[in-house]
């Protein structure tokens, strides 16, 4: 069995004290570990590792099931996936290091280290904060804009410089937009304070420090390292294997690959408010209080509550999600990859830390970090795999279901106002740049200059709407259509998309027909 898993009740014995007398539950660690081993099977996740760590020590710690589908190579605590946005603590952790060596403040307005930085308001672009970055409050809306490092050419100053065509969505400093942009932007901060890149500053100021020793910032580092996890594509009916996409545009937002063994010395290091093992400090307590502070409300929902009764309140601080559950305050922050998803889980006043790592797009890391927590803290132990199994078949179905409904033809009989030919040319968007549609053996394509593997052939639906039917497989959109707009000269002169899906918004964009 590849576990590392301590007796619970050794480290309360050398604490001195009974487990009710410390007024802890009884934990069990073996029951943990069957929940989770028929959560592997429920959930069809090819593979996925585990870590919790308790009062410094590191109690339990096990992989399940295998790197790639149909293969016979095993996740361990040592196997690489990718952690996506729970790398954004790291990026908040790095600029709390700066902010100890009196390098910067977290309430510096952004424009003293990128003066070119700017949104869609002056007044906005000036006044906003390297804090405001941090905690999703920049008025945009949630992933708006993601589209603009999402498998495109572009720098990191390059989706800045285009950000400033995106809408607002909320009140700026007040309305919660989760925004990966920002991040970004706190990445080039680092940049522009230090002198070295996001990745040298993150491998020199963190990993190494904490003799993170197999954590890469790049999937273009992955060629040498032999234990890694391969992404998955889940669906309701199929988990297939997908290559890894590089995301160095957004490494600030979501670029770390990690395994469970080194992300439990990152949750030690953050549990012991920025105390390495050596006993000197990364970042200091004061700035560890800072980051786990509440600084944007999130709403909690009727339906939210009714799952999670004892949370009363959540919301977000530099890097890290917060709530209320069973009457302690959790940190936590999921990550979402192509083909992969995380969740670390810290609560320190239980000095407990939980870490989950898989190779599949599904909520098994929610179901095995509220397990865990149940486990810990007492209380009711609702059946976390069967209630988000539910619904995760619903949502897909309903996704699925969208999907089809945006390629299938409203009317029957139509043909599209102009001769094929006449839909072919170069358009451009302002943010996102040039797309060309091509006529090819009677059928249209649509290519982008920013996004070259994004390519897709266009069919027919009625009138001058055609459906998307993308040549290269994504993790987290299919098809959808794309429609047509002639101006009063009988000529085409622009398009939209609709690409049904929760993460890439491709409606921002209007592409209008260059003139030859």
């Amino acid at each position: 069995m590849r576990a590392v898993i301590f007796v619970f009740m050794m480290l309360l014995t050398a604490c001195g004290c009974s487990a009710n007398a410390c007024g802890q539950t009884h934990p069990s660690l073996s029951e943990i570990d069957n929940y989770l081993s028929q959560a592997k099977v429920d959930w069809r996740v090819p593979g996925f590792a585990v870590a919790i760590v308790k009062d410094d020590q590191v109690v339990f710690s096990k992989g399940y099931g295998v790197r790639e589908l149909n293969t016979e190579e095993p996740v361990d605590e040592n196997t690489l996936f990718a952690i996506a946005s729970n790398t954004k603590a790291f990026t908040a952790a790095a600029l709390a290091t700066l902010v100890d060596q009196g390098s910067i403040q977290w309430d510096d307005p952004v424009r003293k280290y990128l003066p070119d930085f700017e949104l869609y308001d002056r007044y906005v672009s000036a006044d906003m904060t390297i804090r405001d970055l941090l905690c999703h409050r920049s008025g945009l809306g949630t992933y708006s804009g993601d589209l603009l490092w999402y498998e495109t050419v572009f720098t990191p100053q390059q989706v800045l410089d285009r950000a400033r065509h995106l809408p607002q969505a909320g009140k700026f400093g007040r309305a919660y937009g989760y925004s990966n942009l920002m991040y970004l932007a706190a990445g080039e901060v680092i940049t522009a304070v230090t002198g070295v890149n996001w990745q040298f500053f993150i491998q020199r100021q963190i990993l190494d420090a904490l003799e993170m020793n197999e954590t890469v910032t790049s999937t273009t580092a992955l060629k040498t390292r032999n234990n890694v996890a391969q992404p998955h594509k889940t669906t309701r009916h199929t988990v297939t294997a997908i290559p890894w996409t590089n995301w160095d545009t957004m490494a600030a937002a979501g670029g770390i690959i990690s395994s469970t063994r080194d992300m439990t010395k990152w949750i030690r290091m953050l549990l012991r408010r920025g105390k390495k093992k050596d006993g000197n400090q990364l970042f200091s307590p004061a700035a560890s209080r800072e980051m786990w502070k509440p600084q944007t409300l999130i709403n909690v929902s009727e339906a939210y509550q009714k799952k999670s009764p004892t949370t009363h309140f959540r919301a977000y601080g530099l890097g890290w999600s917060m709530r209320d559950f069973k009457g302690r305050k959790i940190l936590a922050h999921g990550g979402g990859y192509d083909g992969m998803f995380s969740r670390v889980v810290l609560v320190p006043e239980e000095n407990l830390g939980i870490v989950v790592l898989t190779n599949s797009m599904t909520s098994l890391p929610t179901v095995a970090c509220n397990r865990i927590l149940d486990e810990f803290l007492g209380g009711d132990k609702p059946d976390w795999n069967a209630l988000l199994l539910k619904e995760f078949h619903q949502d897909r179905e309903k996704f699925e279901q969208r999907i089809a409904d945006s390629m299938k033809p409203r009317l029957s009989g139509t043909s599209p106002s102009l001769p094929l030919e006449k839909f072919a040319g170069r358009y451009t968007d302002t943010m996102y740049g040039d797309a060309e549609i091509t006529l090819q053996d009677g059928r249209l394509t649509l290519n982008f200059s920013v996004a070259p593997e994004r390519k897709a052939t266009l069919t027919h639906m009625h009138h001058d709407t055609f459906a998307i039917q993308w040549q290269t497989t994504s993790a987290w959109f299919g098809g959808g259509n794309i429609q047509f707009f002639a101006n009063n000269r009988a000529e085409i002169s622009r398009f939209r998309l609709d690409i049904p899906n929760d993460d890439f918004w491709w409606h921002e964009f209007e592409f209008k027909r260059v003139k030859p």
